[in-house]
């Protein structure tokens, strides 16, 4: 047994960084911990290679590192911020990639061409750049974070079986024909604190509305030619977002009239406390006179019947 560890360690190319050459039949791979960065041309076209270790140390993957390594089948990126292009153009045999909690920047074309990648889930990204994961033909799911602020053109241009994107709601974030040429793509859902905004909403009759306005893009998209896809995205959040901000103002002035109603109340209420604690108070000082004056009466008769009148 420890025969066959020691073995399967072997197969292992540790990468040191710097200078070091990897082979160009490596199959496996294994970063020190010493690596923060994966230079440029790294591992480029080691078509053989299927497997990389990572740690959470690596930040940065510069520019065509993984290009061409078209046997690697998943990566896990742990501590990665940044992506460079090209990175991992032309894995053709990628079918997962995971991403944390730290990426923020994907460039230009780093995933393009990867043809057998399923579905990604980036829940910290920024800033995706153009043909970023342009002919991704497999990819059928994305779903974003609300971190997510810039998604410039053809970033997914061309992934032909793309169905379901999930995205924050932000005016401005999707740049034209960032969806160009994705046939298939037929829903879209929303991220974030969109849907506890709706819940938050005065009236159900708004509520109901907003939740029908977020559902016409899902009634729209299968009837749109693919070309039109992008522009049709970016004109629904542009709707969402005028018709969420009329009813967040219109629930504002509600609130206001409450609160101006409730501030009438709690005057009166206090007007009203305050006669009557005055009427008590006079009822009290009525009595007290009135018991003032029979006692005085009361004395009167008692000293009057206590007098004796000489003949």
């Amino acid at each position: 047994m420890m025969a066959e560890a020691h073995e399967a360690d072997d197969d292992i190319f540790v990468y040191m960084g710097g200078d070091q050459v990897v082979p160009n039949d490596v199959v496996r791979v294994r970063i020190d911990r010493s690596v923060n960065m994966i230079p440029t041309r790294a591992f480029y076209h080691r078509s053989r290679l299927i497997d990389v270790e990572f740690h959470d140390g690596i930040e940065i993957i510069e520019e065509v590192a993984f290009f061409y390594c078209c046997s690697l089948i998943s990566v896990k990126l742990f501590g990665v911020r940044e992506i460079k292009w090209r990175a991992f153009s032309n894995c053709s045999d990628l079918i997962n990639v995971k991403f944390v909690d730290k990426l923020e920047t994907i460039e230009q074309g780093a995933f393009q061409d990867c043809t057998s990648l399923e579905t990604i889930k980036m829940p910290s990204i920024r800033i995706i750049r153009q043909f970023a994961f342009i002919n991704c033909e497999q990819l059928t799911d994305i779903e974003f974070g609300e971190e997510l602020e810039t998604l410039q053109r053809y970033a997914f241009n061309d992934c032909q079986h793309l169905r379901r994107v999930s995205m924050p709601l932000k005016d401005g974030m999707i740049e034209d024909n960032a969806f160009a040429f994705c046939p298939n793509l037929t829903t879209v859902a929303l991220v974030g604190g969109i849907h506890n905004t709706i819940a938050s909403l005065h009236l159900e009759s708004w509520r109901n509305e907003m939740k029908d306005e977020i559902n016409i893009i899902n009634r729209v998209l299968p009837n749109t030619r693919a070309a039109r896809k992008t522009a049709e995205i970016q004109q629904w959040i542009g709707s969402v977002i005028l018709r969420i901000d009329h009813y967040k103002n219109e629930h504002r002035i509600l609130l206001k009239e409450a609160t101006t109603l409730l501030e009438l109340a709690l005057w009166k209420a206090k007007i009203d406390e305050k006669e009557e604690k005055g009427h008590v108070e006079g009822m009290k000082a009525k009595r007290l006179k009135l018991d003032i004056q029979s006692e005085r009466n009361e004395r009167r008769i008692t000293s009057g019947a206590s007098i004796v009148i000489k003949n």
